[in-house]
Formats: structure tokens, C-alpha cells, sequence
């Protein structure tokens, strides 16, 4: 049966927007379903990917499951370049996955999470599960440094050392032995793999970005993955090892695992037909309705200060104009941030976002603007898996210890949990730990951070 020609012609390039900035992205073939690849970058170039012969027929092997989505993130490639100071937070890589499936009309689709990207696919598979069939991970992991209650991570001043190999190395495939080792001694290979370093990103914005990416940590957004999942690893994988993806795959509730033998990293390369056997087997047999009661989500509480002895010196006219002054103001803030008001009872709001970072602006903006009203506030965030009523309300346990987050913090200070912290990293937001808690009602203690500035 001869190939479809949608499926042996180079796709067009075109552009998504996300805000000012332009992602570059392709299509091939015919869904549905819709199958995504989500990459993290820095060695991205969706032109420049097609040049290389053993990459570009597997990529075609990959579209005749339905319609390939294929973008650049934004940063490298083709898609519009940052400063290696502003490089992507994970909230904004899910936000620029969002802005592409709007663009190409896709209401719900199959993730492939390529290594870092698979951060990116995991945490918006918690956060949108209406919006995703299933998910394939491809040499994932939730964390990469070594840690106490982590012991199969990499210790950090190898990861360091990585990072400057990185920014010293780049655009000369420095790296391909320890990438792409069945191709290092491919001469024409190593070219290509060299261009397409040089063509995806700048070595600072490359060192940034690894940098980043080696800091990440989503375990705690596992078990709020409720898509079926196939996760693949590397038996000889020394950097992305298979002991990584086998914790991915044991901590998302019904996932499968497959290993497969060599070192390379990059899946599509050295015998392909395990990859493609095994993926074959899990798109036959998965059907899947979301849970879409059930999803990742922020909230913020906010809560003022000393409001009994404020109503109480100023009387109950005159505080029901502040109460009011302030409910309109955290309004205006939530519609300005994104974020979704759910109660405002008593002197306090209970709002809902999708992601920490624009959470986080939310509540500085808040807290900063009530202060012309002579009013002072505390604010407690947390990121975790949440209940969606019917009624419009939130319940679980992720409202309970924003909650008793909210309750520990002074006047004018914004605490978040280790969650939130694990999940902006790479962001410009600075953070300082205020110790470990045991929160009232919530089984084992939390690390709380305060937003600093």
C-alpha cells in the first residue's frame, strides 16, 4: 500500500500566538486522533529535524496514527528567541501547549512527552484531562537531582557540570555520546546533530534552559494523572535512566512500562520497532472518558488582617463599603491574572487558577493594591488535585492545606507550599524556605516558602 502524499511532503511551517510571542509549529497527516509531540528544547528546529533521514521516517511512522502536531517551544527553533534570563517557566510551556491546540482546533489529543517535555505533558494532562486522550512519555522523569527521599537522581555537581559542558560544547554535538550514542560515529549524523544545536538555540539560552529542566520536580503531580499513560525508558541510559521513568510510570496510577534496550535517549533512533509496536498495542487498546470532575488546579487564599478589630473601630457602615472595596479590587485582579473567584465568605477569598506563576502575581497584586485601603492581608497558596462541584465549588484535600498555609502567614506575606516550588522553577520568582509544618489535618509535614518582594 503506497503512503499517503500528506504523509511523504515536508509540512508547512506555521505560527501560533501566545500573547506577543510567536510559536512555530507543523501538522501532518489526518486525525483524529490528534497526536502532539511535546519537546523542551534548547536542540529544537521543526524545519531543520526533517533533513536528517532516520528522524524524519520515524516521524512520518509517528503521523500515520492520526494528525502530528509538531512545534518548536517557544525560545528555540523557529519560534520566537527569549533572553537566557527569561527562558520558559513550566507554566508558561503548558500555557504555549494550550495556545497551539487552540490554534489548530484540537479539543483533545495524545500527548508524546519527549524527555523534559514529558514535564510539560504530565503537568497539563493534571491540569486539562478533558483535553487529553492519553499520554506517551518518552524517557521521562519527575526529578533529576539527587535528594534524601530521591536516591535514584543525578548528584548536582554533575548536573552542573553538564550544564557548563552544555554552554562550552554547543552547536559541535559534544554531547551525542552521551545523547545518541549508537550515532556518534556517524559522521553525517553528528553534522546534522551539530546544525540543528547551533539552528534550535544560543549556548546561553541552551545552558539556561538544561539548567532548568535538570531543577524540575513533578512527582507530586503524579498521582493526579487520571489519562491512561505508556512510559518508555532506556535499559543503558546513564543521564535519563530507566530507574527514573520506571518511578514515573510506578507513581501515575495504571501506566504501563516499557523498557527498551540501548542508551540513546533520542527514541528514534536504533531499532524502532519496539517503540512502535509497543505504542501500536496502547492506542488499540486504550479508550478513555476523562474525569473531568477531577483536575490539577491553584488556589489562593486571602485573608485579612485584624478585620474584627477594624469593623469594630470603624463600625459595620463603614466596613461593609471596605468589605465591598475589597471584594471589587480582587476581582479586577483575578480577571487581570486569569484566575477564577470561588467564595469571598467572611473577610477572605477563596480563588482558583491553572497554573502557580500567574497565581503568585495575582496575590502580590492583591495584597499590594488593598494596602491603599488602609487594609493589610495574608495569603497561602497550593497546588495539588481538586474536586469540581456541581455547584460551581471546589473540595479536596489540595483546599485544606492552601488553607492552613494561608493561616501561618504574617501580615502582607504570601506563603506557598514545596509543591508551588517545584513547579516554578526556572521562573523569576524567588522564594525562601520558612521551614517544614505540620499542617492541622494533614497527614505528614510540608516545606512552606514566603514569595520574597
Amino acid at each position: 500500500m503506497s503512503t499517503p502524499l500528506s504523509l511523504t511532503a515536508t509540512p508547512e511551517t506555521k505560527y501560533a500566538r501566545k500573547g506577543d510571542i510567536h510559536l512555530a509549529y507543523q501538522t501532518l497527516g489526518e486525525g483524529p486522533p490528534d497526536v502532539v509531540n511535546v519537546t523542551a528544547g534548547p536542540s529544537s528546529h521543526i524545519e531543520y529535524l526533517w533533513e536528517e533521514p532516520t528522524v524524519a521516517r520515524a516521524i512520518r511512522r509517528l503521523a500515520s496514527y492520526g494528525r502530528l502536531i509538531l512545534f518548536d517551544p517557544r525560545g528555540v527553533g523557529l519560534s520566537d528567541p527569549v533572553a537566557p534570563k527569561e527562558i520558559p517557566s513550566m507554566e508558561q510551556q503548558v500555557e504555549d501547549l494550550a495556545a497551539i491546540l487552540d490554534t489548530v482546533g484540537s479539543q483533545r489529543a495524545v500527548l508524546v512527552g519527549y524527555v523534559a517535555g514529558a514535564a510539560t505533558a504530565m503537568v497539563f494532562a493534571a491540569l486539562h484531562p478533558e483535553r487529553v486522550e492519553s499520554l506517551i512519555l518518552m524517557m521521562p522523569y519527575a526529578r533529576m537531582q539527587l535528594d534524601d527521599d530521591y536516591p535514584i537522581g543525578i548528584p548536582g555537581e554533575v548536573l552542573d557540570g553538564i550544564v557548563q559542558q552544555t554552554i562550552e560544547g554547543w552547536g559541535t554535538a559534544q554531547g551525542i555520546e552521551l545523547i545518541a550514542p549508537s550515532m556518534a560515529g556517524d559522521p553525517l549524523f553528528r553534522a546534522w546533530w551539530a546544525q540543528i544545536e547551533r539552528l534550535g538555540a544560543s549556548p546561553g539560552t541552551a545552558g539556561a534552559l538544561v539548567n532548568m529542566w535538570f531543577h524540575v520536580d513533578v512527582r507530586s503531580i503524579l498521582p493526579t494523572i487520571r489519562v491512561p499513560t505508556l512510559v518508555f525508558g532506556r535499559k543503558d541510559q546513564p543521564l535519563m535512566t530507566a530507574a527514573m521513568a520506571r518511578y514515573v510510570a510506578d507513581h501515575i496510577d495504571g501506566a504501563r512500562y516499557v523498557e527498551l534496550a540501548g542508551a540513546d535517549v533520542h527514541a528514534f533512533l536504533g531499532d524502532t520497532e519496539p517503540l512502535f509496536r509497543a505504542i501500536d498495542d496502547f492506542l488499540d487498546t486504550e479508550l478513555h472518558t476523562s474525569d473531568s470532575d477531577r483536575s490539577l488546579g491553584t488556589v489562593v487564599f486571602t485573608d485579612m488582617v485584624q478585620s474584627t478589630n477594624r469593623a469594630a473601630e470603624i463600625g459595620d457602615g463603614r466596613w461593609h463599603d471596605l468589605l465591598e472595596s475589597h471584594n471589587r479590587l480582587v476581582r479586577r485582579q483575578l480577571e487581570r491574572f486569569g484566575g477564577r473567584l470561588i467564595d469571598t465568605a467572611g473577610d477572605g477569598a477563596l480563588s482558583l487558577f491553572d497554573g502557580p506563576a500567574r497565581a503568585i502575581a495575582c496575590a502580590q497584586a492583591i495584597r499590594d493594591g488593598v494596602r491603599a485601603l488602609g487594609i493589610e492581608i495574608r495569603a497561602g497558596l497550593h497546588t495539588g488535585e481538586l474536586e469540581h462541584r456541581q455547584d460551581g465549588g471546589i473540595d479536596g484535600i489540595a483546599v485544606h492545606i492552601g488553607a492552613r498555609i494561608a493561616s501561618l502567614a504574617s501580615p502582607n506575606e504570601i506563603l506557598v507550599s514545596r509543591t508551588i516550588k517545584d513547579l516554578v522553577a526556572g521562573s523569576r520568582i524567588r522564594l525562601e524556605s520558612r521551614g517544614v509544618h505540620q499542617l492541622k489535618g494533614v497527614p505528614d509535614p510540608w516545606e512552606i516558602f514566603a514569595v520574597a518582594g
